[in-house]
């Protein structure tokens, strides 16, 4: 049986916010991915409004913790959507700095790691959707430059009435259950996904 471990880093979103199962997008797809030939070991390391630059200083250490060399060892690294919130007039993180973190930690995770990155989801808000619709092809444009699978989710998610149904009923933000499981389907049906059922 293949020993796989998992760490899924990245923000909010990640940590599944919102979702009265606990469960979010990751819990649904290494649940979906077990099977009798893996032994999949899930790390959430997802944190409630952390933007790139949070991530750039604890990603290396934390997956270092969880990921021995004895078994095989993949990263999932989503974020973005924290770095496009406008305080005291300006964006967290300057769209060029959001690149430049996003570059430094790809580019030092995939040369220990199998990595991939899933792109950041739409929210209640058509101002900051522009910035993340904008960040997301930044992204894009990234991955495709360091050749590490990237999934843009933003247009699929912003015409799924289910996700903008349960982001309006909840906190303008984050979806619940139902939206989560179709972000994991999505993931799980893309092919870039490792593990296929």
């Amino acid at each position: 049986m293949r020993d796989v471990r998992i760490c899924y880093v990245g923000d909010s979103f990640v940590n599944g916010t919102g979702d009265p199962t606990k469960l979010g997008w990751t819990g649904r797809l290494s649940q979906n991915s077990q099977n009798n030939n893996l032994d999949i070991t899930h790390y959430n390391l997802g944190i409630r409004r952390e933007a790139s630059g949070d991530i750039l200083k604890r990603w290396e250490a934390e997956c270092h913790a969880r990921l021995p060399e004895v078994s095989e060892n993949k990263v999932v690294f989503s974020f973005g959507v924290n770095d496009t919130v406008m305080e005291n007039g300006q964006k967290r993180v300057s769209l060029e700095n959001s690149i430049e973190n996003a570059k430094t930690i790809l580019v030092h995770a995939s040369k220990k790691y199998d990595v991939i990155m899933i792109g950041m989801p739409p929210i209640d808000d058509e101002e900051q959707n522009k910035m993340i619709k904008e960040l997301d092809i930044e992204y894009q444009a990234l991955c495709n430059a360091l050749e590490i699978p990237y999934l843009s989710v933003f247009e699929k998610l912003a015409n799924d009435q289910i996700w903008k149904n349960e982001v309006l009923s909840n906190d303008g933000a984050h979806p619940r259950d139902k939206g989560y499981e179709i972000l994991a389907n999505h993931i799980k049906n893309w092919s870039g996904w490792w593990f296929k059922t």
